[in-house]
């Protein structure tokens, strides 16, 4: 795939990057070793500053950032501030909070006593130059919930970003640097998937962060493992939408069409398999379905667009074949399944598609095991709390999970046995610095953000005293 900026709202090519080549890349090494070395030794009051100024840059820079981000992958340009905003809010949490989140740790007393030392403490460390991996959805975000905590950590990064956000991923190195990092503590590699390998087995490299798709986390895994080294995965989502008979049919249909076509259903943590129980299915459906054919679909700079293009022609077509498989199995479509007619002429080979209402899902279809990255939902009608919580897990992914219900059994119950990294009541799954992010099963390992995250890429130190 070549490095490059296709405007997926026009089908234009705007911009072509050379890839570095294999000298390039050993110089970025090198600089990062050798940054690490100095940077490892600086304050968190001295981290927090640099990180402070990247937020600030970026808070000024937020209207030209946004509109480069939709010229790259096409989400509207309302989302594209939103995400710098999140990315603002996020650096300055971990300025405020890393000092605390990753203080020594004094175990008690007599388990010291016990262990015949006079006094023991538990020193977190950085682990050195961390290799992300990251995707095209969230260009930004994806990068600084990395970032912000290694960087806080005293780890310094290098960033291999998908192929169509070359604009983005450039910007973010310079962002750190212009923050007063030294130039090796963050630094963007423009390179292809394929020289990924040589860089993860880099003995500089000491752990690999990725974002992505379930065939690339199992790659990297594979490298990682043959080399020993840590790595954090976030990886595909099949996220299940669950309403319960004393839900807020009302709420929860508004809120379910945002969940499913926030960034075009672009997303790991969207919700896609609407879980609905027989006594408000009907309801559900009909407002929800209504909601969905109503969604302005085009120019992802024009204010006034719900939903932009998909971020690429293959993209729309995987999307495609998945509502053809389903459809001529038998599935029922409500709304959408193609693609949208009476766009302006010069969005005419833009990647647009309809958003999608789809019931009647069996297993037999592709669709109701595979993700479903674009605005498709599946609608499934079930009987009772047991069908509810089995259809919810019947998926080989368990990133989070969404559960309208105003019953404390129901809670108790999901709570307990869905199968997710989050279970999210009454509300719309979303990310915050605070509070820990990741998946389970096919969704990968680890976790991002708060406390968990940021200690994902240190070491745990155990420092003894003998009596």
């Amino acid at each position: 795939m070549p490095i490059a900026t296709v405007n997926p709202a026009t089908g234009e090519t705007e911009r072509t990057f050379e890839p570095q080549g294999a000298e390039e890349v050993e110089e970025c090494l090198a600089r990062a070793a050798a940054a690490f070395e100095r940077y490892r030794t600086t304050s968190f009051t001295e981290r927090a500053a640099h990180l402070r100024r990247a937020a600030a840059l970026l808070e000024e820079e937020t209207d030209a950032v946004a509109r480069t981000i939709t010229a790259e992958m096409g989400k509207p340009l309302a989302a594209a501030r939103a995400e710098a905003g999140k990315c603002v809010k996020t650096m300055r949490w971990y300025a405020d909070h890393a000092a605390e989140l990753l203080a020594d740790e004094y175990p008690a007393d007599d388990d010291v006593r016990d262990s015949g030392a006079s006094r023991v403490r538990v020193h977190y460390r950085p682990v050195g130059v961390v290799l992300a991996v990251m995707p095209w959805n969230f260009p930004l975000w994806q990068v600084v919930r990395f970032a912000a905590p290694a960087l806080m950590a005293g780890n310094v990064g290098l960033l291999k970003h998908a192929s169509n956000v070359p604009q983005t991923a450039l910007y973010l190195g310079d962002l750190f640097r212009r923050a007063g990092l030294d130039e090796g503590c963050f630094q963007t590699l423009l390179i292809g998937s394929g020289a990924v390998e040589g860089v993860l087995r880099d003995p500089r490299v000491a752990a690999a962060t990725l974002t992505g798709s379930e065939g690339a986390g199992r790659a990297i895994a594979s490298v990682a493992g043959d080399e020993i080294k840590k790595t954090v995965l976030e990886l595909g989502g099949s996220d299940p939408f669950v309403v319960m008979p004393s839900a807020d049919v009302e709420a929860a249909t508004r809120t379910a069409v945002t969940a499913r076509v926030q960034n075009a259903g672009q997303s790991c943590i969207a919700a896609k398999r609407f879980i609905v129980h027989t006594e408000v299915y009907d309801a559900f459906l009909e407002r929800f379905s209504a909601r969905m054919a109503d969604l302005t679909v085009g120019d992802p700079m024009a204010e006034g667009t719900d939903v932009g293009p998909l971020s690429s022609a293959r993209g729309r077509a995987d999307l495609e074949e998945l509502v053809e498989d389903a459809v001529r199995r038998g599935a029922v479509t409500h709304c959408g399944g193609q693609r949208p007619k009476g766009l302006d002429q010069r969005l005419s080979e833009g990647f647009f598609y309809e958003p999608t209402v789809l019931s009647g899902i069996t297993p037999e279809m592709r669709i109701h095991a595979e993700e479903t990255f674009g605005p498709v939902a599946t609608v499934y009608r079930v009987a009772d709390l047991d069908e509810a919580v089995s259809v919810a897990n019947d998926t080989s992914f368990g990133l989070s999970s969404n559960v309208w219900t105003r019953d404390d059994g129901d809670v108790q119950r999901f709570v307990r046995d869905l199968q997710a990294g989050g279970v999210f009541f009454n509300g719309m799954t979303a990310s915050h610095p605070a509070f820990p992010f990741g998946g389970v099963k096919r969704s990968g390992y680890g976790r991002e953000l708060a406390g968990h995250g940021i200690k994902e890429f240190c070491n745990a130190t155990t420092v003894w005293f003998g009596a």
